[in-house]
């Protein structure tokens, strides 16, 4: 399996969705609830019967619809295409328990709609528009950018704008991220070794960081807190930190991987807390705090200290703090092509590997309460 992504509507309970790729057996979707209480994970499997899945994201509005992107067999050639799609209504919200018969209980999601890409080429990603109504997605496919609006509950998608990637070399897009911040009118795209933002509105480049990675660029994310700030990785085995408005050179580079780094993903509340998955099999969490949108640690105001607090405020030295790797995690015997951390409880993380290992840790305590307090 290589798809993994949080239910990002569900903010109470523990949620995440995994695809699979099966050339033999029928694909499916897994929906891993996690009950943080009593240590238990349950699933429940939806049939995914058009095609392996490469990609999977869910949209932020509705908790029963999602996107995938599948291969798909068509006279010995084999296309990468995209749908959206809704799961059955009583499987919606989360905290539900494993059925007691798994071979019986296996439902099928009901298609809303294909985004048709027979003039485009290959999907490699689709993204939802943060934080919106779950009505506007951006697809990837090949060396196109295609703007989509769901129409009728999603039932229809149609194509609203498009821009393509023009040059020499190699001009498939490999993944993208959608920016929480400009009123959601960037996006950030990689191609080959170079990263590019865009303006959705106009659809054209904003900014182009050549050669940001040494070898192919596998991911991006944006820092949640921090308007300008990117992370990606890539086959180079490094992390780097950009910041959008001066792009010459990374402001930090992380170099802890041993081989590709398939994904990073920035904490969407305390966004010093990084995740990186890799094919040296191994899951870190890195506190790049001296980056982050507190530097400092958790400030508190002057006036709401007492006397005494207020000494021991300024015995502490302002300092910013050091930038440091958390932990590894060692549990997967493949590649980790996948990490997310959940939308419900921002101390919880997933990871998948090619194996179909899902496993889901905790950031340490001693961390959570360092950040806290």
């Amino acid at each position: 399996a290589r798809a993994l992504t949080p239910q990002t509507a569900e903010t109470d309970a523990v949620r995440f969705l995994v695809g699979t790729q099966s050339l033999r057996y029928d694909n499916q979707i897994h929906i891993i609830d996690f009950d943080d209480e009593n240590n238990i994970i349950n699933k429940n499997v939806l049939l995914h019967q058009v095609g392996e899945i490469w990609h999977i994201s869910t949209s932020p509005a509705d908790k029963g619809v999602l996107a995938t992107c599948y291969n798909k067999t068509s006279d010995t050639k084999v296309m990468t295409c995209a749908a959206v799609w809704r799961m059955p209504k009583e499987l919606e919200s989360g905290s539900h328990e494993s059925p007691d018969d798994s071979s019986s209980n296996t439902q099928t999601l009901e298609l809303l709609c294909h985004l048709d890409n027979t003039a485009h080429g290959n999907m490699a990603c689709v993204m939802w528009e943060p934080m919106g109504d779950g009505k506007k997605i951006i697809s990837l496919a090949d060396n196109n950018i295609l703007l989509w609006d769901l129409q009728e509950s999603s039932a229809k998608a149609v194509l609203s704008s498009s821009t393509a990637l023009e040059g020499k070399g190699q001009l498939k897009f490999t993944s993208g991220r959608w920016s929480p911040h400009h009123n959601c009118t960037q996006i950030a795209t990689a191609n080959d070794t170079t990263v590019r933002g865009w303006d959705t509105r106009s659809m054209r480049q904003i900014y182009c960081i050549e050669n940001a990675h040494g070898q192919l660029v596998r991911d991006l994310d944006f820092n949640p807190n921090k308007q300008y700030y990117l992370a990606s990785c890539g086959d180079d085995c490094k992390v780097k930190f950009w910041d959008t408005r001066n792009v010459t050179e990374p402001v930090k580079t992380l170099e802890e991987h041993s081989h590709w780094v398939w994904n990073v993903r920035y904490n969407h509340s305390h966004d010093q807390l990084i995740l990186t998955g890799s094919s040296d099999s191994r899951v870190i969490l890195s506190n790049m705090v001296s980056i982050s949108s507190e530097p400092f640690g958790h400030m508190v105001d002057d006036d709401e200290l007492s006397d005494q607090e207020d000494q021991h405020q300024e015995e502490k030295i302002k300092e910013p703090l050091q930038d440091s790797v958390i932990a590894t995690y060692e549990e997967h015997e493949d590649s980790v092509y996948a990490v997310e951390w959940s939308s419900a409880d921002p101390w919880l993380f997933a990871s998948l590997s090619y194996d179909g290992r899902l496993v889901i840790n905790r950031v340490p305590r001693a961390l959570k309460y360092h950040i806290l307090l």
